[in-house]
């Protein structure tokens, strides 16, 4: 496996390559778990090389603490996806990616508004940036994402249709624990305590696809989740939204096979957590 921290080692390597070969691209954040060695896997299956990158990107956190916060485990990184069969990984510096701070701003319209984008200002420029500047780096064929963080995904269908990317994006579904958890880099901060009670987000999702199959309509369903965390005096809900999982855009009933999304974040004590179900 190859190991590159600068943007031209990486061109360079790849240039003679990408005239014959496909390039299969999974851009992490690092703190890597099996959610993201299947996208490695996944990628392996589907093209000649695979190249995956480890890069905390500052500009998407509007929470300095959180940042802070976020797990660096690069070494231990490299050694699991070279294991499961990456071909280069490439680690930069955040001046490497950064030079000078970035004035440029990208707006995803009604994205921002919604879910993650109200809660978190800010955080979809900085995906689209760091993303951006990726694609141009590495020149992908396709890309791999999760499930789990789908309202980003929908972020970078935009990113790739009014950019003209030429990147077929593809989303994988969300890995889960055997009790349930989406597995996320962020579980590592969760106490053991905290641990058994983040379940608590699965469960509620499970509960809100049940009561929708049922024929209950949205808005009693995001009470009935609602109530759940609020008899939790350990979690904060932060939203809870029914949505095309598309668009993300809210829904007032059931939609179409798979085009339903259940999305919520939460609070448990300093740790936020985020899940969807697709159904």
């Amino acid at each position: 496996m190859h190991r590159f921290s600068t943007a031209v080692d990486l061109r360079n390597h790849l240039s003679v390559a990408r005239s014959s070969q496909k390039i299969g691209f999974v851009p992490t954040m690092g703190a890597l778990h099996e959610g993201h060695i299947r996208l490695i896997e996944k990628a392996k299956q589907e093209n000649d090389i695979v190249v995956s990158s480890i890069f905390v990107n500052p500009i998407q956190f509007n929470n300095p603490d959180d940042l802070s916060r976020y797990p660096r485990t690069l070494e231990e990184d490299c050694q699991k996806l070279e294991a499961a069969g990456c071909d280069i990984v490439f680690a930069p510096s955040a001046d490497e990616m950064y030079p000078e701070p970035p004035t440029l701003r990208l707006n995803f319209g009604e994205l921002e508004t919604i879910m993650e984008g109200a809660f978190r200002p800010g955080h979809f420029n900085g995906v689209g940036l760091v993303v951006g500047k990726l694609f141009n780096i590495v020149q992908p064929n396709r890309a791999y994402f999760g499930q789990k963080d789908l309202q980003q995904v929908a972020v970078v269908r935009r990113l790739i249709r009014d950019l003209s990317f030429p990147v077929e994006l593809v989303r994988c579904p969300t890995i889960r624990e055997a009790d349930g958890l989406a597995m996320s880099s962020r579980n590592r901060n969760l106490t053991p305590d905290q641990r058994i009670e983040a379940v608590t987000l699965f469960k509620a999702l499970t509960l809100a696809q049940n009561l929708l199959t049922e024929g209950q309509s949205t808005a009693q369903t995001k009470e009935a989740v609602i109530d759940v965390f609020s008899g939790n005096p350990n979690f904060r809900l932060e939203y809870i939204d029914v949505v095309n999982a598309d668009t993300m855009q809210p829904v007032e009933e059931v939609l179409a096979p798979g085009q339903t999304a259940i999305c919520l974040a939460a609070h448990l004590g300093q740790v936020r957590l985020i899940d969807n179900l697709v159904f």
